[in-house]
């Protein structure tokens, strides 16, 4: 009886890790999914657009270190990082039924950041960027989800069919973000900044402030989706920041628009919004210090030591402005915009 019990006991023991593993989705991890490709970027490139996509499949390592593939078809995506990368941004979106009962169930499309570049640092600005990613979701509670893989990748490009190997991470799709929000994504309509509502606002804005970003704009929907929460409510979604002093990749430029001459200077580029909650704001932001600078030192093995001194020195420079209120009055307070 007891062999019998013992049996029942390991039985059901079993079965709960197995449900375990099978209800552990994709972004439920930050550790960094294995995974192997393979299509050729020229065909990415020059053939793939809203409506037609790119047969291939993908290959993750599950967490017992067996393997599964999925059919997947791929697309390019993107303006800049299209034009001017080797590896061109990618929308993926697995095939009918290819995610159900793994852990891509309920992530059919995604977005894929890969390097711009194929040198050995273009790994450091991939981790940067999703540094940033990481960091937006402790001072906001409405941003995309992420997860860090492993590439292996074939060109088939390449006559000689090598197999480089890259960090790149996955971006949860739009309207996941809305599902999850009970909301919904704007498409193609304008939102001047004043419209949005004004704690979000806030956030989002001293946030892009901190990293260093000024390549965003509500009106256009640059590097920003708007999420309508009511007939009332609309909240910043920023996303893609790689044109920002935090990253700084080589092809960094910064825009005719703003008076700065490097992406690493910091411009305050939010609206003017009432005084207290701005400083309330700052003070949020001020009792996350610590875990802000732990997110740099999560991810400072995958990066050369001084690039962890750089962004370190960085962020700090952010607090000390945030700390000083004569700073925080001139490079906020008064910088910030009254008008489009």
């Amino acid at each position: 009886m007891k062999k019998f019990l013992s049996l029942i006991s390991c039985f059901i023991f079993i079965s709960l890790v197995a449900i375990a593993q099978q209800d552990e989705l994709l972004f439920d991890s930050d550790e960094i999914l294995e995974v192997s490709m393979k299509f050729s970027v020229k065909k990415l490139r020059n053939e793939t657009n809203d409506s037609t996509l790119l047969d291939s499949y993908l290959i993750y390592k599950n967490t017992d270190g067996s393997q599964d593939t999925l059919d997947v078809g791929l697309r390019v995506r993107g303006n800049f990082r299209r034009e001017n990368c080797f590896y061109p941004p990618v929308r993926m979106r697995l095939k009918k039924r290819e995610g159900k009962g793994n852990i891509f169930d309920g992530s059919r499309n995604l977005k894929i950041v890969f390097p711009c570049a194929t040198n050995k640092n273009a790994d450091s600005f991939i981790v940067k960027e999703y540094l940033c990613y990481q960091l937006y979701e402790e001072v906001s509670q409405y941003t995309f989800k992420t997860r860090m893989i492993r590439v292996n990748f074939q060109n088939e490009d390449d006559k000689k069919g090598r197999t480089e190997q890259f960090l790149g991470f996955l971006i949860e799709d739009d309207d996941k973000v809305a599902e999850r929000f009970d909301a919904e994504v704007l498409e193609n309509k304008k939102v001047a900044g004043t419209f949005l509502e004004d704690t979000a606002a806030v956030r989002h804005d001293l946030f892009q402030y901190m990293i260093g970003n000024t390549d965003w704009s509500s009106l256009y929907q640059h590097n920003m989706k708007i999420l309508k929460l009511d007939s009332k409510t609309a909240i910043p979604l920023a996303y893609d920041f790689d044109m920002t002093g935090m990253v700084k990749p080589p092809y960094a430029q910064v825009s005719s628009l703003v008076d700065i001459d490097d992406v690493s200077q910091r411009l305050y580029r939010g609206f003017c919004r009432d005084e207290a909650l701005m400083k309330t704001i700052r003070d949020e932001f001020l009792s996350k210090e610590q875990l802000l600078f732990d997110h740099i030192q999560q991810l400072a093995h995958l990066v050369p030591d001084q690039e962890v001194k750089n962004m370190t020195t960085y962020l700090k420079e952010f607090f000390v402005v945030l700390k000083d209120d004569r700073l925080f009055e001139i490079n906020i307070l008064s910088a910030c915009r009254t008008s489009e």
